[in-house]
Order: C-alpha cells, then structure tokens, then sequence
C-alpha cells in the first residue's frame, strides 16, 4: 500500500500542480475565500465526496465515506494568503496586488485535493470514513475555531461526532527537500497581541520639566519586559515577549500626551500564557505610576499553544518512514515560537501537525527564503510527497488506528 500511493501521488502530479499555481495566482485573505473555495470543488468535483459549508467563513468540509463502517480521521489544508506584496518573479506569480500565498497555503491545499484524489480512488477498501477540512482565516483570523463552532468537524450538540484523528502538513522552505518533521508535545506556541497605551500630559519639547513626557516612560516599560521575561520566567518553559512597534509624536519639537507600544506574546504552556496576560498590565501601569503617568494594557487572544499527541507523532513517523524510507522523518529538537490555528483542532482531537521540507534539491536549504517572505518559492516536486503522506495517514489510520 504505501508503495502504491507514492507512485499515485506521482501520477497526479500535474494536476497537483496546476491546483497549486491557480490558487497562488488569486490569493484571498480572511475567512471569506470564496475563488479559492470554488478552485477547490471544481476539482474535485468527479469525487464521491459529500460537501459541508457553515455560515462564518467559505470553510469546506468534505467527508469520503468508506465501503465499511470504522473509525474517521481528518487531514486539514488551510486557504488563505498574507496581505503582503510578491517579489517571486514566477508566471504565477499573484495577479491581485498587495496579496500573496508567503505561507504555502496554496501547496497545502492543492496537496490535501491530491490525498483525497488517492483515497476516493479506494474507497469501497476502506472502513471508516476521511474528512477532508479546507480551511480559510489561518493568517491570525482563527478560522479553525469557527469551522468547529459551526459545527463542521462534528462533535457534541452535531449530527456527527469529531473525528478520532486529525492531521495536517504544513510547508517549509528553508528546510532539506522532501523531509518531514514532527516532535511530541508542543510544537509550535501560543500568540497573543500586546498593546500598551502610556499617557502623560504633552507640551514643548524644549520644556519637559512642565510635562509628562511618555516616550521614556515607553522605552523604560520596554526594557522591563524584557527583564521579566528573562528572570521571571523559567528558561526550561520559553516566554518571547516583542515589542514590534512604537508609536509618539508628531514633531521634533512636541512632546506627545500618550504613546503607543505595540508587539507580541509567545509562550510554550498555558500557564506562562495566562501568567503573562496578569503580570504585563501590573509591571506597565506600576512603572508608568512610579513617573506620575497611567498606561492601559489591552491583550488581543490568538491562538494557544499547538500541542501533538506523542502518540500521533509515533505513528506519523511510522507511516513516513514506511513509506519513504528510513531517512524520511526527522524529530524536532525544540519547538517553534511561530503559531498556528490548527492548534484548535488539537485541542478536541489527538492528532498532529508535520512540517515538510521545500527547499530545491540540491539547495543550500539554510539560504532560502522563509515562509512570509516576498521572495519565498516552494520545490513543487515535493508537492505529490505530501498528498501521499496525508493519503499514508489516512488509510493507516483507518486500517489499524494507533498501532
């Protein structure tokens, strides 16, 4: 069997391909994906796949029933792009200005249609059932929680319960061609947004001493962050607090009433997540205090913490190395401090989520460009990789579950 799929996956990957470059070339961002929805059902059309659409995005949902009942399982490709200029050159390069696919969504969509292209073409063998979850709002707009608010994944209160399995692949430029990777545990980490608002009484810039000048006040809250997360919280439990952007002013000689720092929040454990959201408003608004100023902490929710089941990730690379040889999988040392949506699904399924290397053969992989680059370009060769990794998933899973 898992010879079998690698040489199917192959057979479509011209069709993989052309999916892939037509998605990229319409880039939408958002929950709201409707010419990529669209991509989608036209091709797969032919397919035996019953479709589900709730009403907060252009989600889809499509269920392969197999030809016995049995357990599901369900492999997700997300959607939408970055609002963010292409600087690739490619004939496919995104004809809609200001809009591109920088996170490989395109590849993750046009390979989950290559692994149910692979499945429906056995369904009558299979027992159990396949979801297939094509999801917009990945880019921070937490579309995986409203396709599971809307009922789309299953669960109690739906006319179906959740799948006993999730998975999904994402790609990764600057990593050696064709590799899959995974680690138990937490794989990637939660995000929120941190805003802090610091308000003083402006004036002449020539005469600081008759104002409450922000902008020290700022920098200082700045560094005390940094000093928090350093001696406050553990190093074996990583915190990154970045402060991205500061805002003040609107001349040399003014002095502003407020400033404005803006920046981010990733922790590893859900703990040090909330622990942070409590302890940034105090050391903000006690340094602002000690200067006789205010300053307002507002904590903007992204996702949690994207937690693999040890045993999903056991069995992953199982199914890699089965399939693609001893050399195919590679467990992560460290976690990655990016976030990803996917990581509500994880929440209410045992599953994982695998990264799987695009950098051109032969490359310098550590020189490509990353994901969220203007510049980033993916190998499709390795495109009919990861369909027949999903398909490999899936129809293990099916035959004989965890083991």
């Amino acid at each position: 069997m898992p010879a079998s799929l690698v040489a199917e996956a192959a057979a479509l990957s011209d069709r993989i391909t052309a999916l892939r470059r037509a998605v990229h070339a319409e880039p939408e961002i958002g929950l709201h994906t409707p010419k990529t929805r669209d991509k989608i059902r036209a091709a797969l059309a032919h397919l035996p796949l019953e479709w589900a659409e709730g009403p907060s995005t252009t989600g889809l949902v499509a269920t392969l029933r197999g030809g016995r009942p049995g357990r599901s399982v369900l492999l997700r490709g997300d959607m939408d792009a970055l609002p963010m200029p292409e600087e690739t050159g490619l004939d496919f390069a995104s004809t809609v200005p200001g809009m591109m696919h920088a996170c490989g969504h395109d590849a993750h969509v046009a390979m989950l249609a290559g692994a149910a292209e692979i499945l429906a073409g056995q369904a009558e063998s299979l027992a159990g059932e396949v979801r297939f979850m094509f999801q917009p709002g990945e880019e921070g707009y937490h579309g995986a929680r409203f396709m599971l608010e809307d009922g789309l994944l299953g669960g109690e209160g739906f006319d179906r319960p959740l799948p006993d399995a999730a998975f999904a692949l994402h790609v990764m430029p600057n990593a050696p061609h064709g590799l899959i990777g995974g680690r138990a545990g937490p794989l990637l980490a939660a995000a929120d947004q941190l805003q802090i608002t610091v308000t003083g009484r402006g004036g002449h810039a020539s005469m600081p001493h008759d104002t409450l000048d922000p902008v020290p006040i700022a920098c200082e809250i700045v560094g005390a962050i940094q000093t928090m997360v350093a001696r406050r919280f553990s190093v074996f439990d990583p915190v990154v607090v970045t402060v991205s952007k500061i805002e003040a002013g609107t001349a040399h000689n003014v002095i502003s009433d407020s400033a404005k720092l803006t920046g981010t929040m990733r922790t590893l454990s859900a703990a040090n997540r909330a622990r942070l959201k409590d302890e940034l408003p105090l050391l903000a608004a006690g340094i602002a205090g000690a200067h006789g100023l205010s300053a307002e902490t507002v904590i903007l929710e992204g996702f949690p913490v994207t937690l693999c089941d040890p045993g999903a990730v056991d069995f992953g690379e199982k199914v890699a190395r089965d399939m693609l040889g001893e050399g195919a999988f590679q467990r992560l040392a460290d976690p990655i401090m990016g976030a990803e949506d996917f990581a509500y699904v994880l929440e209410k399924v045992p599953g994982a989520m695998f990264f799987l290397g695009f950098a051109h053969a032969g490359d310098d992989w550590r020189q490509c460009c990353g994901i969220h680059s203007t510049k980033m370009m993916l190998d499709e060769t390795v495109m009919p990789r990861g369909a027949a990794f999903l398909a490999g998933l899936a129809t293990t899973f099916l035959a004989r579950g965890w083991s």
